[in-house]
């Protein structure tokens, strides 16, 4: 910011302010857990609690807003942020395709209600080639996994293994790399060995 203008302003900008902005307006405040926003070096995150009140396909199309916080929009709006109900969304999915960047995935689970958007920054790989798109796939899943792991962690102390295998509906082996990967990432650490090992939020 400059004397309150944004300097190098661009339209990747504009849709990351559209996303938050959505996250903010959209989460249920009175649901359990908080938002979560990730930031990876090829991936940005946003998890709010509370579903879609539309279906995400008409979200998608826009010109259908049912924002479930309508004050806080009005908030938004006049600082030009999601001026136009129901233009976020298709804003975020236009930019994306213009920087041919591989399509965000709006995702819902459920117990708790949660509302998960992932946006890929890599670059949208060919048609013909699927073993990269379900490498996308695959990608995003894990992303919304480790959400939830942290998001499971917030709530417990701490948690085995099987715990966590048992929350995502997975095999212990697949928990086990996960785990693996955030402790990499430094978001969660390990104490204890073998068969007493847990895992914690990282301080």
């Amino acid at each position: 910011m400059d004397g309150g203008t944004r300097v190098g302003d661009t339209s990747v900008h504009q849709a990351l302010r559209e996303a938050l902005a959505n996250c903010l307006v959209n989460a249920d405040y009175y649901g359990r857990q908080g938002l979560v926003i990730i930031k990876k070096r090829n991936a940005i995150t946003m998890s709010n609690p509370g579903s879609f009140r539309i279906e995400i396909d008409a979200a998608k199309s826009g010109g259908i807003s049912d924002p479930r916080n309508g004050t806080m929009l009005k908030m938004f709006n006049l600082i030009d942020i999601g001026e136009r109900a129901g233009s976020g969304i298709p804003n975020i999915f236009r930019v994306w395709r213009e920087q041919r960047w591989t399509e965000p995935i709006i995702e819902e689970t459920s117990e708790p209600d949660r509302t998960v958007l992932s946006l890929s920054l890599l670059k949208k790989e060919s048609s013909d080639k699927q073993v990269a798109i379900k490498s996308g796939d695959k990608g995003a899943k894990t992303a919304a996994q480790k959400i939830a792991i942290l998001e499971y962690l917030t709530d417990h102390a701490s948690a085995k293994c099987s715990d966590i295998s048992n929350m995502l509906g997975v095999k212990d082996a697949r928990a086990r790399r996960i785990l693996g990967e955030m402790i990499v990432e430094e978001t969660i650490v390990t104490e204890g060995g073998n068969r007493n090992r847990i895992y914690k939020l990282k301080a």
